[in-house]
């Protein structure tokens, strides 16, 4: 079964590891006065700013359905992942704009060497933060959490990418490649941005369960159904951590309710345990309603 309060402590952590990190990485930049280290300081403001959307969306979305929102308010953690994909693009056209600035002037790295090392456990820390959080946030099928573990995942292939471009420009005096650097991060905080937006969007737009978890819910249905004749149009969608799931059962049309209402209500069950939070919802027809589409239960 899915776990609520695990999620809303990661995600309430998640802001005090944010704030750590940032204040880190603007140490890391004072230390050295690279633009690629500034860069990627300007993104944790970023993550902050992220990691409390998406406490507050997870907070929202574990609230118990109401007359207004009679399906729940599970979505909330969707238009979380989506503002934080904004946020995301909006940091790095800030990194755009700095690393242009820096082009057009001189700049000197003040002591490098600290504040690359500052840095670099700026982003040890991420790295494990980001492990945490999408291994639960996957687990739970938490979206606000795992677009959260995303976003600091690519943050730490930023930080990897800036400690590179700082070496390779104390091995050749070319301060021209710090600012060609933060161009690089970035691009790389864009795309980050772009991966965030759109899967995110699909939540929105009722996307299905995938070809695994299909094939899963069939194989459900049909070891569970003895007693009815065929099964058809089944449907599911996600809305964060609760699949809803929809199909036609088909039965004798001599079956008596009560007996069909024991098969549905063992196939629920059966979804239940291998499927946490599902919702299900079967419509009983008679036989004269089989599909020649449908899957035929033994």
């Amino acid at each position: 079964m899915s776990n609520p309060r695990l999620v809303s402590r990661l995600a309430a952590a998640s802001i005090a590891v944010s704030i750590a990190v940032m204040g880190i990485k603007f140490v890391a930049w004072e230390l050295s006065g690279s633009v690629a280290l500034y860069s990627d300081a300007l993104e944790s403001i970023v993550n902050v700013i992220a990691a409390l959307i998406a406490w507050f969306a997870i907070r929202m979305s574990q609230k118990p359905a109401d007359d207004t929102h009679q399906f729940g308010h599970h979505k909330a953690e969707y238009f979380s992942a989506v503002f934080e994909g904004v946020l995301i693009v909006l940091a790095a056209l800030l990194i755009f704009r700095e690393a242009w600035m820096a082009l057009g002037r001189e700049h000197a790295l003040a002591d490098p060497g600290p504040g690359m090392m500052v840095n670099a456990v700026a982003a040890s820390i991420n790295a494990v933060w980001a492990f945490i959080l999408i291994k639960v946030g996957r687990r739970e099928k938490s979206p606000a959490l795992t677009a959260d573990g995303r976003h600091i995942y690519a943050d730490v292939i930023t930080s990897v990418g800036v400690l590179f471009g700082l070496l390779v420009t104390l091995a050749t005096g070319w301060i021209i490649l710090d600012a060609l650097m933060a161009f690089i991060v970035g691009a790389n905080v864009l795309w980050e941005g772009w991966r965030v937006i759109s899967s995110s969007v699909n939540g929105l737009m009722d996307v299905s369960v995938d070809s695994k978890e299909s094939a899963l819910i069939e194989k459900i249905i049909l070891a569970n159904a003895t007693g009815a004749m065929e099964a058809h149009d089944i449907r599911t969608r996600m809305a964060g951590p609760v699949t809803f799931i929809e199909f036609h059962l088909v039965v004798e049309g001599s079956m008596s309710v009560s007996r069909s209402h024991q098969i549905c209500d063992h196939i629920e069950a059966e979804l239940r345990k291998a499927i946490p939070n599902a919702r299900t919802i079967i419509h009983v027809e008679p036989d004269h309603k089989l599909k020649d589409e449908g899957i035929a239960i033994s």
